[in-house]
């Protein structure tokens, strides 16, 4: 069976487990934390999660890991049939993990974990930010689903990674850059999370943190 390694509390290990569940995919969880330790880098190169254990080995990157199961599980349809549409999903999907979420994440030092990040860093994301999420908006639909009318695979890159963009710049800079330009993510997130598979992500989610604190 399939070994999702990782922890809840990693939105990248959250994207690929709401694939997994939101199609039926059966598979095991292993808890692991990223870290440097030689153990964990004969498994994922970097010392990052998630990773995803297979027959043939191990996978890491998570779209990496959504794309061999899209390949290995045809029949489970996690990208749509038609090329044209299965195409604009990966677009989506790059813009919100590369142009969103990985450019807010220099941001999480200091609004999530207790950290410092520097002007300097807080004025580039700031510009890019901008200019990232100008072209976001030409193409994300929200009617009510990021491509158009029907739940795709690109929805689980918006579920797991705006929250943290709108919550990171309302932290950092005292305004939320997505509500701002009038991407209504909220409301949104709300339409997803009515799905099991995603009320199952947040759930283990909340679990998750609220063991940790009470450790």
């Amino acid at each position: 069976m399939l070994k999702l390694c990782g922890f809840a509390l990693s939105n990248y290990y959250n994207k690929v487990k709401f694939v997994l569940l939101e199609h039926g995919i059966p598979f095991e969880e292993v808890l692991v934390k990223p870290s440097q330790d030689e153990a964990l880098l004969a498994h994922s190169p970097l010392g990052k999660v998630p990773y995803l254990q297979t027959a043939n080995g191990d996978l890491c990157e998570s779209q990496c890991i959504v794309e061999y199961l899209a390949a290995s599980f045809p029949d489970r349809r996690i990208f749509s049939a038609d090329p044209w549409q299965a195409a604009k999903e990966r677009e989506m999907i790059a813009f919100v993990d590369v142009h969103l979420e990985l450019t807010a994440r220099n941001l999480y030092k200091e609004s999530f974990f207790g950290g410092t990040v520097s002007d300097a860093t807080k004025g580039r994301v700031e510009k890019l930010l901008a200019h990232h999420i100008a072209g976001f908006k030409r193409i994300a639909k929200f009617a009510p689903y990021l491509c158009g009318e029907h739940f795709s695979v690109a929805d689980i890159s918006g579920y797991v990674h705006l929250p943290l963009v709108g919550s990171a710049t309302q932290t950092i800079y005292g305004r939320d850059f997505l509500l701002d330009a009038g991407i209504d993510w909220k409301s949104y997130i709300k339409t997803i999370k009515a799905r099991p598979a995603a009320q199952r992500v947040t759930d283990d989610l909340k679990a998750y943190i609220a063991a940790s604190r009470a450790a």
